[in-house]
């Protein structure tokens, strides 16, 4: 019996340490860390997946667990007023330094977006929580985070909309006078996702007419810019790579847009371009706009041009016409667009299916006569800067944060 028992744990031991293994780069700090955290999300997922093939919960549904599990509630301490808003009638968590006497001084702002693939996230959660409260010490300064809608609920435009409604409010001179905000140091900021809806409202922002206060800088945190061509040389290079591989951000992208797995299946096969898409691909053709470097064994094959990829992604006005609209895909924009924007930090990792997505644009804002800092982690994976609160926190999300504050501080 005893024997048995023994038998039955090292099998068991095996068995864990098989699923919990994955062939993840050497360059990579803290594999093992990682490779454990993702035999989670891994779990998650597959369990996200058998939800839904049964007809018992979506799939967002079940992996939207990853953010319960982090949330919390953010309260005001010895250094932080933290309150919670609406904005034009958007939720947002509003953190303040604490006054000090009669303090008047103005100060700069962060306007801050999650990430998540816009199905995802809180700003309420830990890490963003704990993010918000740095930069407001570090920097002295006031930081809005904004609680947008999610999708599938919420297909775009409406995380978009409510992302620029919260922004015109914000900078507003009435409303910047009423937090003691800077008119000339405010910047707009996101990772993943929110790294896109950051790019998304720089851009519109700067073509709205009489707007008065305009933004000092952006700042996108490994943002995801183009849903044109979904198999770049990182896309490759990546696709099985911890927290995000390609096939969940070309999940994320088409539930972004609609529930019909039609746009999906197209997505994942890189035939979900239409003649209206195809006309842009020359804003994302990577064998232009990617250094030499990172073309690796890759060669440039424009994606497939189809009529429509069925169901609710046919026609006009569905999400087929979605996937060329900048506000979805910042990098689509002509050169002309880019040319009066604020300057702008990119951060981008080289173990990340969305690394070229950012490359490509600090190439293009260069060439538009853009300030750019950019910021290339080799050792770096998606999602890193989330790992910061114990037990999931890495040295290289330490690194990532305390270079991005750097930046904020030197350049707003």
């Amino acid at each position: 019996m005893r024997f048995e028992s023994i038998i039955l744990f090292v099998a068991l031991c095996s068995f864990t340490a098989y699923y919990i293994y994955e062939p993840i780069p050497e360059e990579i700090e803290e594999r093992w860390k990682l490779m454990l955290i993702n035999s989670f999300f891994r779990s998650l997922s597959h369990l996200a997946d058998f939800s839904e093939l049964l007809g018992l919960k979506d799939y967002m549904g079940v992996m939207y667990f990853i953010t319960l599990a982090e949330k919390v509630v953010p309260v005001s301490d010895e250094h932080v007023k933290v309150t919670e808003e609406k904005f034009d009638g958007v939720e947002v968590v509003l953190y303040q330094p604490k006054q000090r006497g009669g303090d008047i001084e103005l100060r700069r702002a962060v306007i801050y977006l999650h990430g998540g693939g816009w199905c995802l996230g809180s700003s309420m959660m830990s890490p963003y929580d704990l993010l918000a409260r740095k930069i407001v010490t570090e920097l002295d300064a006031v930081v809005l985070s904004v609680e947008y809608r999610l999708a599938p609920a919420h297909h775009f435009p409406v995380p978009y909309e409510d992302v620029y409604h919260v922004v015109k409010h914000f900078l507003q001179k009435g409303v910047l006078a009423q937090y003691s905000v800077d008119p000339g140091r405010i910047a707009v900021s996101g990772d993943s996702a929110g790294g896109n809806l950051a790019a998304a409202v720089s851009q519109q922002l700067q073509k709205e007419p009489g707007q008065q206060v305009q933004l000092k800088a952006q700042a996108l945190i490994y943002p995801v810019l183009q849903a044109l061509d979904l198999n770049t040389p990182s896309y490759q290079q990546n696709q099985d790579m911890p927290i995000l591989p390609r096939t969940l951000m070309v999940r994320f992208w088409s539930e972004y847009f609609t529930s019909d797995k039609a746009l999906f299946r197209a997505m994942m096969a890189n035939t979900h371009n239409n003649p209206e898409s195809s006309s842009l691909l020359k804003f994302v053709n990577w064998s232009t706009f990617l250094p030499e470097t990172y073309h690796r064994k890759y060669n440039y094959s424009a994606p497939a041009v189809v009529q429509g990829v069925g169901g609710e992604a046919v026609g006009k006005d569905g999400p087929s016409r979605s996937i060329a609209d900048p506000r979805a895909s910042p990098l689509l924009v002509p050169d002309t667009a880019l040319r009066s924007l604020p300057k702008a930090y990119i951060l981008t990792c080289e173990y990340d299916v969305l690394r070229d997505d950012g490359i490509m644009y600090v190439t293009r804002l260069r060439a538009a006569g853009v300030e750019v800092t950019h910021e290339h982690y080799d050792k770096g994976f998606h999602g890193g800067l989330m790992f910061t609160v114990w037990p999931t926190d890495f040295l290289i999300a330490h690194r990532m944060t305390d270079n991005f504050i750097k930046w904020l501080k030197e350049n707003l």
